[in-house]
């Protein structure tokens, strides 16, 4: 796909006319306007197979470029070239009706995007065993949930043979199994040669999944490259970075209530920048509290050489209450692990938040880092203890 200096602005009238009566009523009204730059030159090339991310804060104009891709809205200047078949996973079951069953809505839906009612039949029992909802083919979609409206949406997308696909975050009223399972589609389609372009808030599934990926903030591309490199900037953008030396350090959040003042790993008690691996590791944030903060959220990440998360935790995850703490204060958090992670260097992100995680006080990026050694190396994240068995067929 060839995405060539698109733009597209959108005119905001003052006075808007609900009837036709009101507009014969007053022709010469005036019809000043506002203008949104909903986009402002976008100019990239997504190769075929690749799985791309689109990040960017609410009003970015992320769901725009992606509605322009698909043909929704037509750009002002630039043009759009797809090579092969586009399948837009935009408003997943739009087209069905409420008063019909599954089973009605799925070949509806399927013969709207090109299958022929053949077809539509031929795949329906493999749209509701991929949508998990044998025991409701009968039940009117007015009664669905919303969740099993989008995987019943999702299904009957998935089985139009498209070359490019593009996915605006229609997953996220989906429970944790169900995304994973349509992520598992998503690279099994890139395997088979596949373009996926990706609109997320989720960075780490934007560093999980996605080859590329690329920021956007007022309709501007800020940054395109690699998935941890724009997850950090999208990071930067949303909790400011500090504006002196530091700026280069990876750290974000104001610091006025409380702020990360050490980080380091820990052996048997004692600080250490190696250790073997499956030892014992203990990984350790010092905090200092300005302000009283009720039930902070105090979290740890771990990132390979290569900057591949291994490890996130949180103390709300570990349903670990945190107390209240008062200015002055100071807390030491520590976690324990053993060490299966595959041998090479690893860097520590400890980071504090309210209540809830979402408003973030202080985070330090690679803070810290420990280099796990070991004798074998196998090629994956982390080498789990196991044994191995083999049985001979009688």
């Amino acid at each position: 796909m060839v995405i060539d200096h698109l733009a597209k602005t959108f005119r905001l009238p003052h006075v808007q006319y609900s009837t036709l009566k009101e507009r014969v009523l007053h022709p010469w009204r005036s019809t000043t306007y506002d203008e949104l730059r909903a986009l402002t030159d976008v100019d990239i090339t997504i190769p075929q197979g690749e799985f791309f991310g689109i990040v960017g804060r609410n009003g970015s104009g992320k769901s725009t470029l992606l509605k322009c891709l698909a043909g929704i809205y037509k750009p002002d200047l630039g043009a759009v070239t797809v090579h092969g078949r586009l399948s837009p996973f935009i408003e997943l079951g739009v087209g069905f009706n409420p008063d019909l069953t599954a089973r009605d809505n799925v070949v509806i839906n399927a013969v709207m995007m090109g299958l022929t009612r053949k077809q539509a039949l031929e795949s329906f029992d493999r749209v509701i065993a991929f949508a998990e909802l044998e025991e409701f083919v009968d039940l009117r979609l007015k009664n669905y949930s919303s969740g099993m409206a989008v995987r019943l949406g999702f299904a009957t997308a998935i089985q139009v043979s498209a070359d490019v696909l593009l996915v605006d975050e229609v997953l996220a009223v989906g429970d944790a199994a169900f995304q994973q399972k349509c992520f598992e589609e998503f690279n099994r389609l890139k395997a088979e040669g596949r373009t996926v372009i990706f609109v997320t808030h989720d960075m780490g599934a934007v560093e999980r999944y996605c080859d590329r990926a690329m920021l956007i903030e007022r309709g501007d591309v800020l940054k395109v490259g690699e998935p941890h490199v724009v997850a950090r900037a999208y990071n930067e953008l949303n909790f400011g970075r500090l504006v002196h030396e530091q700026d280069e350090t990876g750290r974000y959040g104001d610091q006025r209530d409380c702020e990360i003042t050490d980080a380091w790993f820990e052996h048997d008690g004692v600080r250490t920048g190696e250790v073997a691996q499956y030892d014992r590791l203990t990984m350790c944030a010092q905090i200092r509290f300005h302000e009283a903060v009720e039930e902070p959220v105090i979290g740890f990440s771990v990132r390979n050489d290569v900057g591949h998360t291994v490890f996130i935790t949180t103390s709300e995850w570990a349903e670990t209450p945190t107390g209240s703490f008062a200015p002055g204060d100071e807390v030491l958090a520590r976690i324990t692990v053993d060490a299966v992670m595959s041998p090479t260097k690893y860097d520590l992100t400890p980071s504090i938040a309210r209540a809830g995680g979402a408003d973030v006080l202080d985070v330090r990026e690679d803070l810290c880092s420990v280099y796990v050694h070991g004798t074998r190396i196998t090629g994956g994240l982390v080498d789990l203890p196991h044994s191995f068995e083999l049985e001979r067929a009688r």
